[in-house]
């Protein structure tokens, strides 16, 4: 009897109880330390160049994101914590992928290239026949995928991304296997998908021009002070002190520590009361990745 994508979740923590023995399939763990070896090529190997175009990964980034990324504007540089992150992700993937095959569930098409409108990807796979993305997420990104709230909040264009994997199969539906990286746990929120043509063809144009669109967000003011800060989406941002450079009267960016994490002031009327840091150094051009 065929599974459906619906008991993938709790099929793949029933593997994962201690008191079940259970031998890996041979095929299943040879394809996992292969692309585990693709990952590490990737990440080291100086023959693997990283070079900006516009692919279905990025399409639903901010238009001016976009830009800036295909024409090399100065990026800050990642430091290596972060990278490290990147390849967690990796693994990760491997790792939900190789445990929906050890559950008894159906995965192909993994890697598989597609193309629309002249945008080209590769989905992370098709598990039951469903378009599936992996994602790596922290504890907050995770109570997205698992309250189903994504559509509301999706700084990384995720949704356009699956529904560029979705669409070129043909399908009207997507679905992202999740895995909170601090927690363990696991979760899958299925979504509509929407027909990203229109988009592609509004980025097409955006980057046909010399200059960068508009700003992908406004600042917001930081409580009753005066002062104003970036928007939670352009934190995140790797190009937010080029994109920000003239604030502060031309100092750029300042940045503040606080327990929940960084602010990014592009205004200061009074100090705070906290420990500023030096920003990231910034690059003229990518880097191999």
């Amino acid at each position: 009897m065929y599974k459906t994508i619906d008991t993938l979740v709790p099929d793949m923590y029933n593997l994962l109880k201690t008191d079940v023995a259970h031998a890996l399939n041979g095929d299943n763990k040879s394809l996992f330390y292969k692309n585990m070896g693709r990952a590490l090529y990737r990440k080291f190997d100086s023959d693997y160049a990283y070079e900006p175009r516009l692919r279905m990964s990025n399409i639903g980034k901010p238009a001016r994101q976009v830009w800036y990324d295909i024409n090399k504007a100065p990026r800050e540089t990642l430091s290596a914590a972060t990278l490290n992150k990147f390849f967690f992700g990796d693994f990760i993937e491997e790792w939900l992928i190789l445990l929906a095959r050890e559950a008894g569930h159906f995965v192909e098409d993994t890697q598989k290239e597609i193309e629309i409108e002249g945008i080209k990807g590769r989905m992370d796979c098709k598990i039951d026949g469903v378009v599936v993305d992996v994602k790596s997420a922290s504890p907050f990104s995770f109570k997205k995928f698992k309250n189903n709230t994504l559509e509301k909040d999706d700084p990384f264009g995720y949704i356009d991304q699956i529904s560029g994997y979705a669409q070129a199969e043909g399908q009207d539906e997507a679905a992202f296997l999740a895995m909170d990286k601090v927690g363990g746990h696991i979760g899958l929120l299925k979504v509509p998908t929407r027909d990203v043509r229109p988009r592609i063809k509004m980025l097409k144009a955006a980057l046909e021009k010399d200059t960068p669109p508009e700003r992908c967000y406004a600042d917001v003011p930081e409580g009753q002070s005066g002062n104003r800060v970036l928007a939670m989406q352009c934190s995140y941002c790797p190009f937010k002190q080029h994109c920000w450079a003239d604030v502060n009267d031309g100092v750029g960016l300042r940045g503040f520590n606080y327990s929940y994490g960084p602010k990014f002031f592009t205004k200061v009327v009074k100090e705070p009361r906290t420990m500023e840091f030096k920003l990231d150094a910034i690059r003229s051009s990518p880097t191999t990745n």
